[in-house]
């Protein structure tokens, strides 16, 4: 399978550069693969089409204020993008400009916080350096640190209050544990009065954990889809969650994913333990047509990019025809697009 069979042509207006004035304001494109029906809603209509015969699982991760933009010595202005913690102050990062740095280049970002680069790694541009600081790195990085806006939001920060608009709205209501360098963005349509509606139907909630790093959103380069390698991301979940949705299960309940990063959790617990159990583990889990999905039935996500894993997940879910034919209907309908965008709610799967 070619990865040039999952590219779409998206005009650029459509890519969002904003989010929505109401989080639950979103346009919601609501796919049936099983009858092949497209409908046109708001997120603000998810409570009509949830029931209490259905089980609700999010992501809580918690985004991080990963990008750092700090100086050498010499005035040199570095960016560093923090990815993931490999142990206690040690972190993998990008570095740009990367040729400015070296061996035991300190960058300084504040009188806060340092960073020690301590070799390049192997893996596309990456770094593992030592961050300098006393206290609460989280903290730290509040007051240091900038929203980690993926790079087709072009506009740049101009005022404290859209600084603070992107700290507040890239961030979904629930978030909890920190880790993530990316928001999972289907969550951020979700507001806490949708989510009491949902409970007050019968619905359960349950939370996972996965942290959202380069993998989710690294671009697919190879020609070829079964060469790509997807990036170790870490996740965790819980044993109330394990319960509900294993009790759901044997229900015949159906399980309602948040997001992309929500369905890879569960199904790389499913592939690696034979079934849901309370675990912390790290996923590199490919998903692309076909793929016989083991615990997710139903998804909320967002219009991704073309020629993307993501893409390919939600292809795998709902039929590469299907998904690509409700697109150009999205298209259409001038919907927008991606992290700050409209979303889609997929009500089942294909048959592979």
């Amino acid at each position: 399978m070619l990865v040039s069979e999952f590219d779409y042509e998206l005009p650029e207006e459509l890519i969002a550069q904003y989010p929505a004035d109401k989080r639950d304001y979103s346009k919601m494109l609501v796919i049936n693969p099983e009858t092949q029906t497209i409908e046109h809603a708001h997120f603000y209509d998810i409570v009509d089409y949830i029931n209490d015969d259905c089980v609700l699982i999010l992501n809580n991760t918690k985004v991080i204020p990963a990008r750092l933009y700090g100086t050498k010595d010499t005035g040199a202005k570095i960016e560093v993008f923090l990815l993931k913690e490999k142990e206690p102050k040690h972190w993998e990062v990008l570095i740009k400009p990367s040729k400015r740095v070296k061996r035991d280049t300190i960058i300084t970002i504040s009188e806060e916080l340092k960073v020690k680069v301590l070799k390049p790694l192997e893996d596309a541009g990456k770094w593992y350096v030592e961050l300098i600081y006393d206290g609460d790195l989280y903290h730290i990085l509040d007051n240091v640190g900038n929203v980690p806006l993926p790079p087709y939001i072009e506009r740049k920060m101009t005022s404290d209050e859209l600084k603070a608009l992107d700290y507040d709205r890239y961030q979904t209501v629930y978030a909890k544990n920190e880790g993530s360098v990316a928001a999972p963005t289907a969550g951020l349509h979700f507001t806490q009065e949708i989510l009491q509606k949902l409970q007050d139907k019968g619905v359960e909630i349950g939370y996972v954990t996965l942290n959202v790093g380069l993998g989710t959103f690294r671009p697919v380069k190879c020609d070829d889809v079964l060469d790509h390698k997807m990036d170790s991301e870490t996740y965790e979940i819980s044993q109330e969650t394990a319960d509900l949705i294993n009790n759901a299960k044997s229900q015949g309940k159906k399980i309602v994913a948040v997001g992309t990063t929500t369905v890879r959790t569960l199904e790389s617990a499913y592939k690696e333990f034979g079934c849901i159990k309370a675990c912390k583990s790290a996923s590199t889990l490919f998903i692309y047509p076909p793929y016989e999905f083991k615990v997710i039935d139903k998804l909320i996500t967002n219009f991704h990019l073309p020629k993307s894993t993501l893409l390919m997940l939600v292809s795998a879910l709902a039929g590469k025809d299907f998904i690509f034919k409700a697109y150009k209907s999205a298209i259409e309908n001038r919907y927008r697009f991606y992290s700050y965008g409209d979303c889609m709610f997929i009500q089942g799967k294909v048959c592979n």
